[in-house]
């Protein structure tokens, strides 16, 4: 790869104007150390920094661009819509189609709200199923992320865990006091807490499968277990599919593992990659959204027109072409069988987690089931493996903390490259 003049000069550049150089603290690479690259333009699977170098991109910009970037039909759906105006601030036809859209691919989904990101939709959610229980408490999980309001920072995952923050200032004692925390996967500890704060937990929110810890699945009878103990407790359970959702399968992890949500949260896969998300959900609890009941949420943008043509145009081709997400998931099984014996040849202890399109490599002895074994992995190694394999022009997500993110543009030679330069850089660095 050519020198990274450019990426270096901008990030000094944009340290004078923006708190880190970046807008988002995983991009700034403090987790592997180095400068981050500054991204000029993207076409399908290949990513184009300030110094044009290309590489093999395993992010998709954190999940959404599940057929690529700057996906043609997508980019004239939006380049259509934007002559119109890129808001009303007024109800529109595209967010009834969308809405309709949603509701046929996703289960239990009988009402949705669109929103302007999968923070705001997270936090929706966990308001909605306050307002419909009456509670003020929920429980999340260890290393789970699930954006950036208050009630979500309590050991977080993703960029939370990259940073190793424990607790995060400006979030106040009582927010804290009102978010219980669990292991993933430790269905016990679950069970120990409910009982410990009979009839006060208005939610349990859990990435399905968690994304932002590494891709870690959850162990069998994880999710069935945290149905029955809210069906037991009138509990609402809170699927966070801003990662899964149309993506391991067109209904989500609700369709993938058989397991029923009562409230679901999306990300920005709902608008292509555009900044926007929705939560939803079955129809007596939605209802106590405003204006139908007087839990209150609103945003200028919800539904803005240009994220909602984006969105209903891949969406609509994910659902007349289910084998699109068919090859995705085999190219991502390809992938993760080269891996498996490039990383066997070379002698070092790993687990690799995969299911459909989401992977993660982790430099451990022992599976990776939760955040405390993520963190216990070497991570080290992983930082010299990010580097090497960046150096071989793939752009791997920049923290061990995170999954890899396929999508259906990646060709079988770039996979091809992609093993070869596991290869090459596990040569390097053992």
């Amino acid at each position: 790869m050519n020198p990274i003049h450019n990426s270096t000069a901008l990030f000094a550049r944009a340290q004078a104007s923006i708190p880190g150089g970046v807008n988002s603290p995983v991009r700034a690479f403090k987790s592997v150390g180095g400068t981050p690259l500054f991204i000029n333009k993207a076409k399908g699977a290949y990513l184009f920094d300030e110094d044009n170098n290309q590489y093999i991109d395993y992010i998709a910009s954190w999940g959404p661009m599940i057929l690529g970037h700057a996906y043609e039909p997508v980019v004239k759906a939006i380049q259509a819509q934007a002559v119109y105006s890129t808001s009303y601030g007024a109800p529109t036809l595209l967010e009834v189609k969308m809405a309709e859209l949603i509701k046929s691919m996703a289960p239990n989904v009988d009402l949705i709200r669109m929103v302007s990101s999968g923070t705001e939709a997270c936090m929706s959610a966990v308001r909605v199923a306050r307002g419909y229980t009456g509670r003020n408490k929920i429980i999340k999980f260890e290393g789970c992320y699930h954006g950036h309001a208050d009630s979500f920072l309590v050991k977080a995952g993703s960029g939370v865990a990259t940073f190793n923050i424990q607790s995060v200032p400006g979030v106040t004692a009582g927010v804290a006091n009102d978010t219980l925390t669990c292991a993933y996967n430790d269905l016990a500890a679950v069970q120990q807490l409910v009982a410990t704060n009979h009839d006060e937990i208005a939610a349990i929110i859990v990435e399905p499968v968690a994304g932002n810890m590494g891709c870690i699945l959850p162990k069998e009878g994880f999710l069935e277990g945290l149905r029955q103990i809210c069906d037991d407790h009138q509990i609402v359970l809170i699927f966070d599919e801003v990662m899964t959702g149309f993506r391991l399968a067109l209904g989500g992890v609700q369709e993938k593992l058989g397991v029923n949500a009562d409230l679901v949260t999306y990300g920005k896969v709902i608008g292509a990659g555009m900044p926007v998300g929705a939560f939803g959900g079955k129809r007596h609890i939605m209802e106590v959204v405003s204006p139908l009941g007087n839990v209150y949420q609103a945003g200028t943008l919800s539904g803005n027109p240009v994220a909602m043509i984006a969105g209903y145009t891949l969406l609509s081709i994910l659902k007349e072409q289910p084998n699109l997400l068919a090859e995705l998931d085999a190219k991502s099984l390809y992938l993760k069988q080269g891996l498996d014996e490039v990383l066997k040849a070379s002698g070092t202890p790993y687990v690799i987690n995969h299911l459909g399109s989401m992977i993660s490599i982790h430099f451990s002895e022992h599976p990776v089931t939760d955040f405390a074994s993520a963190a216990a992995a070497n991570n080290d190694l992983f930082k010299q493996f990010f580097h090497a394999m960046l150096k071989r022009g793939i752009y791997l997500p920049p923290s061990a903390f995170e999954s890899w993110f396929l999508n259906n543009a990646l060709s079988y030679q770039d996979l091809d490259n992609t093993i070869a330069a596991a290869k090459d850089s596990l040569k390097e660095i053992l």
